[in-house]
């Protein structure tokens, strides 16, 4: 069998369109140790009191498509309130807080989530004996 020149050309284009590598090569997994990315701050959104921020997801290359990053507010210490342009949760590992949207305020505990939608001005804060730990995720909104 004898293929044309002009298959011959389109069918080794598509060849090599097939074996090429894709412009943006996703990443198979990357593992990420939280003391690598752990570090002593103040919260966002006023610095009220101290936390130790994990930002875990800081640590995985580009593209992504999501935050995922876990905190421990310390006494007293507070995520101010602060508009949010995108979904967002906050689930408690251990302690206790009040966590705000729109005013309206609950209490939250190890094992519970607050869902907070998209427009909503949050907040949340300390309030129990031991460190509030919580884990965050949202949407990664490219800029």
């Amino acid at each position: 069998m004898t293929i044309s020149t002009p298959l011959f050309c389109i069918l080794a284009a598509c060849c090599h369109l097939c074996m090429a590598e894709p412009a943006d090569t996703a990443h198979a997994m990357v593992v990420i140790n939280e003391d690598d990315v752990k570090r002593d701050e103040p919260p966002p959104h006023g610095a009220i009191g101290m936390s130790t921020a994990y930002r875990i997801s800081d640590a995985a290359p580009a593209p992504r498509s999501m935050e995922f990053r876990k905190r421990i507010l310390h006494p007293r210490a507070e995520i101010g309130l602060h508009p949010i342009a995108h979904d967002e949760i906050y689930y408690v590992l251990s302690g206790e807080g009040t966590v705000t949207s729109d005013g309206k305020i609950a209490v939250l505990k190890a094992g519970m989530a607050a869902y907070l939608y998209k427009g909503a001005v949050v907040g949340i804060k300390q309030t129990g004996t031991e460190p509030l730990s919580m884990i965050v995720s949202y949407p990664n909104v490219a800029h």
